[in-house]
């Protein structure tokens, strides 16, 4: 995705031979009003036609702060993942200009495991492969855009379009979403990742997960968990959280794909995700434990999350469940949790994943109003699902 950048000089010396000419070359209101209207990489490419038009598109671009996604599933008619082709298309005719990206893509399939389209014999070892992908997505997105992907066993998703979209989970085939984040007023999301190498006090107050007033989420993922030593490292990062008035929501995944990587070894444990701070951000977020086994259980648990009086509008849900649950845990029904959460929450979208452990509580953050108690141990859970609400502002 292009940046804005300096006016074209063959477009700025177009003459102005008609009425309409004359207004598109110097009314900024109304260059201004059919910018409105153009996809950002469109509006982009049109603010290299005057400094006006510049003008114009920057102040256009300050407008679009609601969060949009991108998500795909079936098979892809490419050697790649299937949400890669979706986001080369979707991004023509996206509203925004994201500065997060938050991806989360199917394990078996980004892999390249399966699927008798991708070429068996030209298949490349793994880290090839994520760093293919991480190559690819800088190319689909802006320079300036943090890029956080996440691979897992399982996807939820909710299809691009609208929130009231029913979400669907998957857990087997190729499934993929991409969260997109704009400059957003009174709200800032930062990326962050450690290793046994980089988690220190002072890291965790540059990455914002400490002595941060503003923090009000954090989405945060294991990678490598099984391990030896990554247990008490992810203790080590849960406990100052669990002290916190914020809200925690993750899992453990398989592996994390991110920009930058240099500080641990190949193979090593360690965490990522993301914090949100504001003033504007509330959140909520519910437990459903492993007693949680049948659809009617599933609603009162979830109808709790509705008791938190959340703002539904510019919300995003977020469903991180064990790979045992699904419906391999509800009598071999499907969906269940993600159409329970949609019969709740009509108008918000749903996304998240079936992973390896889970990582979150029974939490309600509003405006100076906290409630939670729990510690560190308390936000660790297996065969369960953590099912959260984020509103942006």
């Amino acid at each position: 995705m292009e940046e804005l950048g300096a006016p074209s000089s063959a477009a700025s010396s177009a003459p102005a031979d008609s009425k309409a000419g004359y207004v598109l070359s110097n009314v900024a209101e109304v260059v201004e009003r059919i910018l409105t209207f153009v996809p950002t990489k469109a509006l982009l490419r049109a603010a290299r036609v005057s400094r006006l038009w510049r003008n114009c598109a920057r102040r256009v671009l300050k407008t679009q702060q609601q969060m949009s996604w991108l998500s795909a599933f079936g098979t892809s008619r490419y050697e790649e993942h299937v949400l890669l082709g979706a986001m080369e298309e979707g991004l023509e005719t996206k509203y925004l200009l994201p500065l997060t990206a938050l991806l989360m893509v199917d394990s078996e399939h980004f892999n390249g495991h399966n699927g008798s389209y991708r070429h068996k014999k030209a298949r490349k070892c793994q880290d090839e492969e994520e760093s293919d992908a991480m190559d690819r997505l800088r190319r689909l997105l802006p320079k300036s855009c943090d890029i956080l992907c996440i691979v897992t066993p399982g996807i939820v998703l909710t299809p691009t379009g609208l929130p009231c979209t029913t979400p669907k989970e998957f857990m087997e085939g190729e499934a993929g979403f991409s969260l997109l984040f704009p400059a957003m007023d009174g709200v800032q999301i930062r990326p962050f990742h450690f290793c046994k190498n980089s988690l220190n006090q002072e890291s965790l107050e540059e990455a914002g997960l400490t002595g941060n007033p503003d923090l009000k989420v954090v989405l945060l993922f294991g990678y490598h968990a099984y391990k030896s030593g990554a247990a008490v490292f992810l203790n080590k990062l849960l406990e100052p959280l669990a002290r916190s008035n914020v809200l925690i929501a993750g899992g453990h995944v398989e592996k994390a794909c991110i920009q930058q990587r240099d500080c641990c070894s190949p193979g090593s444990f360690g965490v990522v995700g993301l914090t949100l701070s504001g003033s504007r951000i509330q959140g909520a977020s519910v437990l459903l434990d492993q007693d949680v086994s049948s659809p009617k259980a599933a609603e009162v648990t979830i109808r709790r999350l509705k008791a938190a009086s959340i703002p539904e509008r510019n919300t995003v849900g977020f469903m991180f469940a064990c790979v045992a649950r699904g419906h391999n845990h509800y009598n071999n029904e499907h969906n269940v949790e993600a159409d329970t959460f949609h019969k709740i929450f009509p108008s918000v979208p749903l996304f998240g994943f079936f992973g390896n452990g889970e990582i979150g509580c029974d939490r309600i953050v509003k405006e100076n109003y906290t409630l939670s108690e729990t510690d560190a141990n308390g936000l660790q859970h297996g065969y369960t699902t953590v099912m959260s609400l984020v509103h942006l502002g």
